[in-house]
């Protein structure tokens, strides 16, 4: 359900006690070190800030953006990622990522997301989140691991 109060929207999930309000954002700040590089994960790489610490930050940011409007055993979880990477930082560059509620279908959020150094922005795109239930989310992944272990 998708509230208008004044010109803010609001977004609710039946399965949440609080409304999010479109536009809720997130942030998380990192600064590059030689474990974020591409040369740490293979030595012929160069020593530039990789693209999965990037869509990590990004993702932090977006969980971070809904945290707060989670309740009880109450979590969200990454569904999507769509992320362009476009340009590189060195060891000791300061990374900062944004995450901004964009859109809620029903089931799922959709984060509008951006990763900056100190120059330039170095990555954007949008990733997907979903609300869970830790509880029933560890419980149905303990099924199904079960199923997969053959006897």
């Amino acid at each position: 359900m998708v509230t208008i109060v004044g010109s803010l929207c609001l977004i609710r999930n039946p399965g949440m006690a609080k409304e999010i309000p479109m536009g809720a954002r997130g942030e998380a700040q990192e600064t590059v070190e030689f474990r974020h590089t591409l040369t740490s994960h293979h030595p012929e790489l160069p020593p530039v800030y990789s693209t999965p610490d990037m869509i990590r930050l990004m993702e932090t940011a977006a969980f971070l953006a809904m945290h707060p409007y989670c309740e009880s055993d109450e979590i969200t979880v990454g569904t999507s990622i769509h992320v362009e990477h476009r340009a590189a930082s060195g060891v000791g560059a300061r990374i900062k990522a944004e995450a901004v509620l964009e859109s809620f279908d029903g089931r799922f959020y959709t984060m509008r997301v951006s990763a900056r150094d100190d120059v330039q922005e170095i990555g954007s795109g949008t990733v997907g989140r979903a609300l869970v239930s830790v509880g029933k989310f560890v419980e149905k992944m303990k099924k199904g691991q079960r199923s997969h272990v053959k006897g």
